[in-house]
């Protein structure tokens, strides 16, 4: 026997219009996860500035992101540049390095290269990984906001690779 039909509606009925409205509800759900994350092309610090402005300004009051994002320029902790420091680590095989050159503007990390430096052909195809990987996972970050766990299915060279941030961030600090 079937189930009996609900405000004239039969079952198929209901069950798509269940179905369309929980698709509808997870579009949404993405659309708004979407939105939460930063665009690539607005820099962080642009982006937390006009928030700022917009949380704290009372109608009629005079502007201040200006006065917020020259404030956050001067709170810059680390020079500009390009820095280049090695990493070690150790593997089942045993002490692996890989070289870390990071170019950082305002804080952020701009670019990041990796350059394997295995010692056998397990370590080589996990730095390989690592170093394709990499520039997704950090590229856009703040430099103190660096904590590299597993990239590419490499979670060893992460330890190389913090170990030399770790030496950039000594060596840039201003």
């Amino acid at each position: 026997m079937t189930a009996p039909a609900r405000a004239g509606f039969p079952l198929h009925k209901r069950v798509l219009t269940a179905l369309a409205a929980v698709s509808i509800l997870g579009a949404a759900g993405c659309a708004g996860a979407e939105a939460e994350t930063p665009a690539a092309e607005a820099p962080a610090a642009e982006s937390s500035a006009a928030d700022a402005t917009d949380a704290t300004e009372a109608p009629g009051a005079a502007p201040t992101g200006a006065a917020t994002a020259d404030a956050a320029a001067t709170d810059q902790s680390y020079e500009d540049g390009t820095y280049t420091q090695t990493g070690g680590y150790q593997s089942p095989a045993g002490p692996e390095e890989v070289g870390v050159t990071l170019t950082l503007a305002a804080d952020v990390v701009t670019a990041v290269e990796v350059e394997p430096m295995p010692d056998n052909p397990t370590t080589t195809m996990y730095q390989e990984r690592f170093a394709g990987g990499i520039s997704d996972a950090i590229v856009g970050k703040k430099l103190d906001e660096l904590a590299v766990d597993k990239v590419a299915g490499s979670s060893l060279t992460s330890g190389g690779f913090n170990e030399a941030a770790d030496k950039i961030k000594s060596e840039a600090q201003l």
